[in-house]
C-alpha cells in the first residue's frame, strides 16, 4: 500500500476514533461529522489507490467519491443508505441553523448506530485496499 493510501487510511481512523470519543462526550453533533470525514478519508484513499492517482479530487460528497473509487456499485444497500445519511452531516455540521435539527435527529441511540455501521462501512472498505494490495 503506497504512502498516500495510508495517510487517509491513518486519517480516517482517527476520525474514527474521534467519533466515538464525542459519543462518550455526548457532543452528537461531532459524531456525525466525524463519521462522515472517516468514510470520506477512506474513501479517498480507496480513489488513488484504485485510479494510481497521488492526491482524491476536491470534494466532501461520499456518493461521488465512492462512485469515482468505482465501488458505489458494489456496495451493500445498508452502505449505500449510509452515505445517504452521513452525506449531508458534513455540512450542516458546520452551519449554526441547522445545528437545532441535527441535535434533535442525533440521539445516543442514533449515534451509536450510526458508529458501528461506519465501522463495518470502514472495515470493508480496509478490505478492499488490504485485498488488492
Amino acid at each position: 500500500m503506497n504512502e498516500k493510501v495510508k495517510y487517509w487510511i491513518e486519517m480516517a481512523e482517527y476520525d474514527l476514533e474521534t467519533a466515538s470519543a464525542m459519543l462518550d462526550s455526548k457532543r452528537y453533533l461531532y459524531v456525525g461529522f466525524m463519521l462522515h470525514q472517516c468514510i470520506e478519508k477512506s474513501l479517498k484513499a480507496l480513489f488513488i489507490f484504485v485510479n494510481n492517482e497521488n492526491q482524491p479530487p476536491y470534494t466532501h460528497s461520499l456518493l461521488k467519491l465512492a462512485q469515482l473509487s468505482q465501488i458505489y456499485d458494489e456496495m451493500a444497500e445498508n452502505h449505500q443508505d449510509l452515505i445517504d445519511i452521513l452525506e449531508p452531516l458534513n455540512i450542516e455540521a458546520r452551519y449554526p441553523t441547522h445545528k437545532d435539527r441535527l441535535l434533535k435527529e442525533l440521539s445516543d441511540t442514533k449515534c451509536r448506530l450510526l458508529l458501528n455501521e461506519t465501522e463495518a462501512m470502514f472495515t470493508w472498505i480496509n478490505n478492499k485496499l488490504t485485498k488488492a494490495s
